[in-house]
């Protein structure tokens, strides 16, 4: 007896079939359309993947979302990483997205992108290894496909605008998986031979899968390595490729690398008119300038003609002279008004004058000082006599003259007037009016009424 089936739920068989789809496809790459495109406020992203013959719904968590470099769009192509998965709520069968790169277009463009970056780091793109296009190139080179539109187009624009400049043509393929390898031996080829002042790179517009080989790095390298200066004329103005980067010069279509390489040669014509016509006139005002400087240094010749010296230094010679005649006479007759001032105020201050003068003052003098002399020793006689006088009438010796004597002790000549100051055998000098004796005092006798 057969047992009875298990009976799930919805949610128990959403459950399992979530769990085994998840098992089952662990991580997968699934290419599709994008349709049906939800942004809702949260961040996470909601969006149909389909192709021609079904889609799936697919949700896309705002955390994996971040890590993509390009804005998801209905209707754009994409590849995305993802597990299998189911919505239990709804039994939707979905794939939880956790990476998506545009498909097609958009990898190369994601390549693209990466090369740019990797190459500018490196300096490839810096402005400072870009070498200046010649002005007027001998001969240009022109590395592009022999049987596009891009190289009818410069070969026209080059014989309209300079005829006169050669022209040596590389031909390589310009897409398809040989056209890099094809595109670095032009370069290499005409960097050895140098036969060229200038190189154009070109091709006509296209896709981005069109202008690929224009994105290789082997290309990239070769442009940079190249010693002649490269211009680019790749695709329409619009198109960006890696070779546009590294070149020294970009332009954005073929013609018009053509037009910047080839100078026009009406506008040189022109230009050379207007350099004859300005050189001529630069001739025209150098000769009239000469023809006068000739001129005036014929002039000066004249002027300087040692005849003429002569005859200017022999006028100048008679006019010192003369000056020199007259300087001399002035000189003289200035030397001989001072002799005559000089002479005068010598003469005013003669010494046998003032001699003269003083001799007789001296003379005067000496009488005055006579007379002054006898009158003054005439008083100072009176003087004198009644000077002597008077000292006479006071002198102790007209007292001694009446019989007096003055006694003096002989040890320190103390004039002695009264008993009191010697004592018995003292010496005593008398003086008399006329002579003086020495005597020794015997006895001493003191008058009573003296002590009294």
């Amino acid at each position: 007896m057969n047992a009875a089936p298990e009976i799930y739920t919805v949610s128990q068989l959403n459950r399992e079939t979530r769990h085994l789809l998840s098992e089952h496809f662990l991580t997968i790459k699934v290419e599709g359309e994008i349709s049906n495109l939800s942004k809702p406020s949260s961040g996470h992203i909601y969006f149909s993947l389909k192709d021609m013959g079904a889609q799936i719904r697919c949700a896309m968590f705002r955390a994996s979302r971040r890590r993509i470099n390009f804005v998801p769009d209905n209707g754009k192509k994409v590849i995305v990483t993802a597990q299998v998965s189911l919505y239990e709520a709804r039994g939707d069968y979905q794939l939880i997205v956790e990476n998506m790169q545009e498909s097609g277009d958009g990898a190369l463009r994601l390549a693209y992108e990466a090369l740019k970056l990797k190459l500018s780091d490196a300096g490839l793109f810096d402005q400072t290894a870009k070498k200046p296009v010649p002005e007027v190139p001998e001969k240009i080179a022109v590395i592009t496909s022999p049987t596009g539109a891009a190289i009818k187009d410069i070969l026209f624009v080059l014989k309209k605008r300079f005829p006169a400049i050669a022209v040596v043509i590389y031909p390589v393929a310009v897409q398809g998986d040989s056209a890099k390898y094809e595109i670095v031996q032009a370069l290499t080829t005409a960097n050895q031979r140098k036969e060229c002042d200038v190189i154009i790179l070109a091709r006509g517009g296209g896709s981005l899968e069109d202008l690929w080989a224009f994105n290789e790095e082997i290309v990239a390298q070769a442009i940079y390595a190249s010693v002649l200066p490269i211009v680019s004329g790749i695709g329409h103005e619009i198109d960006f490729t890696i070779a546009d980067f590294v070149s020294d010069l970009r332009a954005p279509t073929p013609s018009v690398a053509a037009e910047i390489i080839a100078p026009d040669q009406q506008h040189w014509l022109r230009r050379f008119q207007q350099l004859e016509t300005h050189l001529l006139q630069l001739l025209r005002n150098k000769l009239g300038q000469s023809g006068k400087s000739i001129n005036w240094l014929l002039t000066r010749l004249q002027q300087q003609h040692p005849g003429k010296q002569l005859e200017t230094k022999a006028q100048r010679l008679d006019d010192l002279e003369l000056r020199l005649k007259q300087a001399l006479r002035l000189k003289i007759r200035y030397a001989e008004n001072s002799v005559s001032a000089q002479s005068a105020r010598l003469w005013q201050h003669n010494p046998v004058n003032k001699i003269n003068s003083l001799a007789l003052q001296v003379q005067h003098l000496a009488g005055k000082l006579n007379l002054l002399m006898e009158h003054r020793l005439k008083n100072l006689g009176q003087q004198l006599a009644q000077s002597s006088q008077t000292l006479h009438a006071v002198s102790p010796l007209a007292t001694l003259n009446r019989g007096y004597a003055m006694v003096t002790k002989q040890t320190d000549a103390e004039v002695i007037y009264s008993a009191e100051q010697i004592s018995k055998g003292d010496l005593v000098n008398t003086r008399l009016s006329k002579g003086r004796f020495v005597s020794q005092i015997q006895d001493v006798y003191h008058d009573p009424k003296d002590l009294s």
